[in-house]
């Protein structure tokens, strides 16, 4: 059973069952007695009590609590911090977490999913008001009441926004699923970022998956917070189409990678779906067309749900030195073109100046092919004339199948390229549209450049290098590297700062230019260890017991005990419990002596006795104490003080002194080392009943008066 089940914290909160369990803390319901309601008890495990940073999370969660006042956050009522025991009173929800919720409904329609979330943002904007951050924003941390109410709960990790420094530990993170990129990253963390995590939620509730999860439940959830950090992901109307399109706009606006390009308050996000929710036909314009061209000019990218730019009709770039013999006639401008503002800008301001041009080079042309179709009618003769064709996007297989006839392609370059697959033409000698004469074997020569596809490296072995060896091995391939730290397996048995793996795994090819997740080790992770029951075992077999698991034993304290010396009465790591190899282990031992203590025996006397009675206690067939007192007809009390040691059965009986008559009044336990008594049997009425004379004798009775002699008379 249960150790806190029954128990009375602080004489008011009776605790009646477990309802929850969590990594540092157990919760469970309870009785307030003096309010008269239920509550729900959070406890600190005992193994975490003396753990400042676990010390600190228990109570950074009360502090958190205890400022916000709202109908969607967990209310708290009470709190107690002991050297023994930490706790916090909540209010008790009779619900099940939306995790329950989303996992039986599988995908909620748009309108229950916007109920939940309105609620849940009500609530973060006013924690976020105040300065606090919850940073564990995931349907397990919010209940759902039966008429659709939302409480959002568990502050744990939470950060207030308003303090000074932040430690270390201030960089906890959340749940990976919802965390967001900077969280992931280990940056600071303000409101946004619990905002992404909303989103988030937003998109599993409506899609029915998360939005960055692994089909292999074996994958380490820091690949995921990679992918939180890197990847895009999968649009939710893609999944599934029924959303609407403004929902979809929210979502991904609130997933956004930059936090600066978030929604930047809770409130920001309850307006647009306030706004939806009045006309479910509304654009926002988060994704629209400007933002695109932005995107390409490297402005701000909304990569999202941007469509892809169109693919504008590649420029003749000159190609590099040829590794192919070609004819003289093929030749190509030397110049690139320039790009991106400066043409467009140039183009606006040579409008005039190129239409002009081109009107006179019409006229020129015009004139000259007529003096020449004068000079040379054959020119006009059919079949002479081919009209080149966009090759850009073909096969070069399909080219060649396409044009055998009128085309020699002459194959100038062959390279990566990102943009197109393997085997596909990405650039051609003669723009599209350009007509050209046939030579004498009634062919046309263009040159090409096929992809080769994008360009793949194979991922070096960098296994137990140190940091900068391995860096520099992946560095020299063209990777983007990501450092992740994490202990090594006793398995693996690398040392601190030496490469563990990649992900990718060695020897997978990637693309060129991949990010490489470099997972480092920060040392060999001990052996975990299941704590045996050491109570009852002797010291010795204990220290024997202790080197074989290779645990280490701080200290021994001897107590007074009723146990046999040398044996262990209690040990500082709970049984069963798992630790890490070399964990340490105190232990407290009996030194034979039973405890000693004082019990005071104490007793209403009956009203209707009196005269002097002995109260004799026995012991082990030894009496170890008599006590004599005067009884009025009154009543009263009388309290007899015992001293002893372990737990000892006593008899009480009292001898009425008049009558000389002894009787019992009980059979008790004492524990002399807790100070308090129990009775198996007692009957104080009739034991007293029994010694006490009563007075039941009849009065003395006078002898009658004797009459008179009778004198006798003369003669008689």
């Amino acid at each position: 059973m249960d150790k806190y089940i029954g128990k009375r914290l602080d004489g008011r909160y009776e605790i009646t069952e477990l309802i929850g369990q969590g990594g540092m803390s157990e919760v469970y319901r309870a009785n307030d007695v003096l309010d008269n309601k239920v509550v729900a008890v959070k406890i600190l495990k005992r193994e975490f009590s003396g753990n400042e940073e676990f010390l600190r999370r228990f109570r950074n969660e009360s502090k958190a609590i205890a400022v916000l006042s709202h109908p969607n956050i967990v209310k708290i009522y009470d709190m107690g911090f002991s050297e023994k025991l930490q706790y916090i009173v909540m209010e008790y929800i009779d619900g099940i977490t939306l995790k329950d919720y989303i996992d039986s409904e599988h995908v909620l329609n748009w309108k229950d999913a916007v109920h939940f979330i309105i609620q849940i943002l009500r609530a973060l904007q006013h924690a976020h008001n105040r300065g606090i951050v919850h940073r564990d924003i995931k349907p397990q941390n919010i209940m759902l009441f039966t008429d659709g109410t939302i409480k959002v709960m568990d502050f744990g990790i939470a950060k207030f926004a308003r303090e000074e420094s932040m430690t270390a530990t201030d960089q906890t993170i959340g749940t990976v699923h919802y965390i967001s990129p900077e969280q992931a990253r280990g940056d600071v963390t303000d409101e946004k970022s619990d905002i992404y995590s909303v989103g988030v939620m937003f998109y599993e509730m409506l899609t029915g998956r998360k939005p960055f999860d692994t089909e292999d439940p074996s994958d380490n959830p820091i690949s995921i917070a990679v992918m939180h950090m890197q990847n895009i992901p999968t649009r939710p109307r893609d999944i599934n189409p029924n959303i609407p399109s403004a929902l979809e706009e929210i979502i991904m606006h609130a997933m956004e990678k930059d936090s600066e390009n978030r929604y930047q308050t809770a409130s920001d996000m309850i307006k647009d779906i306030e706004a939806f929710k009045s006309n479910n036909q509304i654009i926002f314009g988060y994704y629209n067309a400007s933002k695109v061209q932005a995107a390409a000019n490297g402005r701000t990218a909304h990569h999202y749900t941007s469509p892809p730019p169109v693919r504008q009709q590649p420029r003749n770039y000159p190609l590099p030195e040829s590794r192919y013999d070609i004819d003289d006639e093929f030749n190509i401008d030397d110049e690139f073109e320039p790009e991106g503002e400066i043409v467009e800008e140039r183009q606006k301001s040579l409008i005039v100046p190129i239409l002009t041009a081109v009107k006179v080079v019409v006229i020129v042309v015009a004139a000259v092919f007529i003096v020449a179709l004068l000079t040379n009618p054959n020119l006009l003769k059919a079949g002479k004339i081919v009209e080149v064709p966009n090759l850009i996007g073909m096969s070069y297989n399909d080219a060649q199948a396409a044009y055998q006839n009128n085309i020699i392609f002459s194959v100038e370059e062959e390279d990566y390229n990102d943009e197109f697959e393997a085997g596909i033409i990405y650039r051609q000698s003669e723009d599209a549209g350009t007509e050209l004469d046939k030579g004498d074997n009634g062919k046309v020569r263009i040159a090409i450049a096929v992809s080769r596809g994008t360009r793949q490296e194979e991922v070096p072995d960098v296994v137990n290098l140190d940091e900068n060896a391995a860096k520099e091995l992946l560095d020299s391939k063209g990777f983007v590297i990501q450092i992740m730290n994490e202990a090594s397996t006793p398995e693996e048995n690398i040392e601190k700062g030496h490469a563990i793996r990649t992900n990718p795994k060695a020897g997978e090819s990637v693309k060129a230019g991949s990010t490489i997740v470099l997972y480092l080790s920060t040392g060999i992770a001990s052996e975990e260890i299941k704590v045996p029951k050491f109570i009852g075992k002797t010291l010795e077999e204990a220290k024997v017991e202790c080197v074989n698991l290779n645990l280490k034993i701080a200290n021994t304290e001897e107590v007074d005990s009723d146990k046999p010396a040398g044996e262990i009465i209690s040990q500082s790591l709970e049984e069963g419990k798992t630790v890490n190899s070399g964990a340490e282990i105190t232990f407290q031992v009996s030194n034979g002596n039973s405890p000693k203590g004082d019990v005071t025996y104490g007793l209403y006397l009956p009203t209707d006795i009196s005269g002097k009675y002995t109260l004799d206690f026995t012991a082990d067939g030894q009496v170890i104490k008599s006590y004599s007192f005067v009884a009025e007809s009154s009543g009263g009390m009388v309290a007899v003080t015992l001293s002893g040691e372990g737990q000892k059965q006593v008899i009480v009986s009292v001898t009425g002194e008049n009558s000389g008559a002894t009787a019992r009044l009980g059979i008790y336990q004492f524990d002399f080392p807790a100070g308090v008594f129990y009775a198996d049997t007692e009957d104080i009425d009739a034991g007293f009943a029994a010694v006490t004379v009563i007075n039941t004798e009849p009065p003395a009775v006078q002898p009658a008066t004797q009459p008179p002699a009778v004198q006798p008379q003369a003669g008689e």
